[in-house]
């Protein structure tokens, strides 16, 4: 199994914020924000299920999943892909994953009804066009900065 390369793994632990993508029953694409996303080791990421039927019931049907993972400032990135397993509340293994989303997450982590694993096929990095013209990421980060104080003064 490939390994999750450190780049990644601390971009997800500084921005937990993940779109994942699924697939309905009847195959059309379906993409939705969690933002409670742990690294749990160099293979393996996971989301605490709050409030996703949908996404539950897509990845039942299907668990093939992929994550999109974004720094706004740094318009940096990843697409993380895998194998979802749902483990449900109650289960040993819900349990063992338990403390870990009750570190990071706090009061929050009481909402959890399932905790998503995803087993990691493959992790690329995303960069934004810019970067290939040359602009370094301390340029890219002041001006998201300074875009974001204009629009949230």
């Amino acid at each position: 199994m490939p390994s999750l390369p450190a780049a990644i793994q601390a971009l997800i632990a500084k921005f937990p914020l993940g779109f994942v993508a699924t697939v309905t029953p009847e195959d059309a694409p379906a993409v939705s924000p969690k933002g409670t996303f742990v690294v749990l080791d160099d293979q393996t990421i996971a989301f605490g299920n709050i409030r996703s039927p949908g996404t539950i019931a897509n990845l039942r049907a299907n668990p093939a999943v992929e994550v999109n993972f974004i720094d706004v400032f740094a318009r940096k990135g990843a697409r993380v892909a895998g194998t979802a397993k749902i483990v449900p509340r109650g289960d040993e293994a819900f349990d063992a994953l338990w403390p870990r989303f009750q570190a990071e997450w706090g009061a929050l982590a009481d909402r959890i009804s399932d905790i998503v694993v995803i087993a990691v096929e493959t992790a690329k990095p995303v960069t934004t066009p810019p970067y290939d013209d040359g602009v370094t990421e301390d340029e890219m980060i002041a001006l998201y900065k300074d875009k974001f104080a204009r629009m949230y003064p």
